[in-house]
């Protein structure tokens, strides 16, 4: 089990993680992120490894799943900029 990713956890890169496919589930008073999540440098569309758990009809997102290339790439780490925290009491499995 994983850490539930949230609107404005971190990403590897530095970025927090913008919601934007989410607007009624929270966790630890933060929005649930789900898949194709955007970070806050621009693009990094999040990729959930989750397979069964939906928010939205979205998948929803774990600590530590990759994402697409942000707009400060080719700089390392913005073009894997993958999930890098998440909440401290809530978990999913894969």
């Amino acid at each position: 089990m994983t850490e539930v990713h949230r609107d404005t956890d971190s990403r590897i890169c530095g970025a927090a993680t913008v919601v934007a496919g989410n607007s009624t589930v929270f966790v630890n008073n933060l929005l649930a992120s789900v898949d194709k999540d955007p970070n806050n440098h621009g693009a990094g569309n999040i990729i959930a490894s989750t397979k069964n758990v939906y928010v939205e009809n979205e998948l929803i997102v774990e600590n530590g799943d990759s994402a697409n290339p942000d707009k400060i790439c080719p700089i390392p780490p913005h073009c894997e900029p993958s999930t890098s925290s998440g909440s401290p009491n809530v978990f999913v499995g894969s």
